[in-house]
């Protein structure tokens, strides 16, 4: 079988330039895929951030550059390149549009990314790497399938190469007005039927429309997004094209998280030996300035503070959980909103609430290891990995039914490896929590949970495979 290459296209990816779980499968996907079957070359290519250049500036080699032609702008365009754990990074750069403190959230966006959509094209001539598979995600990269199938495709150009778009979270849709398309994207009006929605340019339906595959990071989540609750207004659009679309669930870097040889934790631990959790829970008792008790449920949260999370179930019922025999830590940032109000729970339970509004990989790892119980109660959640990672660590997950959760975590009834609840309701959270609490007075059973929940296998091999398969499937289209 003659080698397959992939070009895996990313706004961001662990190790280089992370904000959320996009990251995490961009820094693992390739390399599973490339160790599940030898016969597929993945090389990553992603903007050369601001923070990349700052911590790898010794270690990046120039491949090439040249210019890009933009709408009517034609702009600078470096490629560089760095091998790291055998899998083959590169990065666009253009100071103008990469140079700056945070990866999103600026006003020129959709310009920003227009470019390197466009620079994807110019880079694979740079690199002499032309693949079988584009394989793109979300409204960052969107416009690379757009730009192959009508500035290429139709013109004849790039005919054998197919085009995959995941879809991590359908929120982000990347919406603009009808002039960013012949201003910014550089595309004749002939064609604004394929990115116009609702009145305005939607770069997400232009993907969805334009690829020969669609994924998302999880098959409950590929279902959900076809109804109007989930679909935040494409469910039309997902609907027509519900022939090309999958849901393969995400996995997890097992080698980062390794309770055994994770650096963050003071005491390592496995399975067999599962006493040294304790130590664990106790050092970060001591540490939060919680009261150092064994026999105190610990619960933790590691989460973005944003409704969408079931932070409103949380501080629905605080005043209900507190009730049990627990303790309370919550890590992340988010809407001040809720950050206020976690803070302010805090101040109501001195030594049995911590609150950290704070993002830190380090204290996160410690958490996951040192707490009982992980709550994850979510209104939405295309795939989630904290479930998985606190899993991995032997923390028990309590979750809500949707998504990746749905596809990840069975009830304990069911012989399953955690709580489960159906309901997107306060009741039905705080039911399960004291289910789970009330295990917890039964260390015996409760250990023996914790251990099953252990050693469920949320590598990426099964995912890995999954993804070979889609592509060997589109091949033969």
């Amino acid at each position: 079988m003659a080698q397959k290459k992939i070009l895996y296209v990313t706004s961001e990816c662990k190790g280089f330039a992370v904000t959320g779980g996009l990251a995490e499968v961009a820094g693992s996907l390739p390399k599973a895929i490339m160790t599940a079957n030898k016969n597929y070359k993945v090389k990553v290519l992603m903007p050369l951030y601001k923070t990349i250049h700052e911590n790898y500036s010794s270690e990046l080699s120039l491949v090439g550059s040249t210019t890009v032609v933009l709408a009517w702008r034609s702009v600078y365009c470096g490629v560089y390149t760095i091998k790291k754990d055998d899998v083959e990074y590169y990065f666009i750069d253009n100071k103008y549009y990469f140079d700056r403190d945070q990866l999103y959230g600026y006003y020129d966006d959709g310009e920003r990314f227009a470019y390197f959509s466009k620079a994807v094209f110019t880079a694979m001539e740079i690199m002499k790497f032309y693949p079988d598979f584009i394989h793109t995600n979300d409204w960052h990269t969107a416009l690379v399938n757009v730009y192959l199938d009508i500035l290429y495709k139709k013109q004849g150009y790039l005919m054998d190469i197919k085009s995959i778009f995941t879809i991590h979270n359908i929120e982000y849709q990347g919406i603009y007005d009808k002039f960013f398309l012949e201003n910014v994207v550089g595309i004749d009006e002939l064609y604004t039927g394929i990115l116009e929605y609702n009145g305005l340019i939607n770069l997400m339906k232009g993907a969805i429309v334009c690829s020969d595959v669609i994924t998302t990071v999880s098959p409950r989540y590929a279902k959900e997004i076809s109804t109007t609750a989930y679909a935040c207004g494409l469910e039309h659009i997902i609907r027509t094209n519900n022939q090309k679309l999958i849901g393969i669930i995400n996995g997890i870097d097992t080698e980062f998280y390794n309770p055994l040889t994770d650096k963050a934790l003071k005491y390592n631990f496995d399975v067999d030996h599962f006493s040294e959790k304790l130590e664990n829970k106790k050092e970060l008792q001591k540490a939060l300035g919680l009261e150092v008790n064994e026999k105190v449920c610990l619960i933790s949260v590691v989460s973005r503070l944003v409704q969408h999370k079931g932070m409103d179930l949380i501080l629905d019922r605080f005043q209900d959980i507190m009730q049990e025999n627990i303790q309370f830590i919550l890590l992340g940032t988010g809407e001040k909103y809720y950050e206020d109000k976690f803070r302010e729970f805090a101040s109501w339970y001195p030594g049995r609430v911590s609150t950290l509004i704070t993002f830190n990989n380090q204290l996160s790892k410690r958490i996951y290891a040192g707490s009982d119980l992980f709550l994850m109660p979510s209104k939405m959640e295309p795939c989630g990995l904290s479930q998985m990672i606190a899993s991995r660590y032997g923390t028990i997950p309590i979750v809500r039914a949707t998504g990746g959760l749905f596809d990840t975590i069975r009830d304990y009834s069911n012989d399953g490896n955690g709580f489960v609840f159906k309901d997107y309701d306060s009741y039905k959270m705080l039911e399960k929590i004291k289910e789970a609490v009330h295990l917890f007075q039964n260390q015996e059973e409760f250990v023996k949970l914790a251990q099953k929940v252990m050693s469920v296998d949320f590598t990426w091999n099964k995912s890995a495979k999954e993804y070979i398969e889609m592509y060997q499937n589109i091949s033969k289209k």
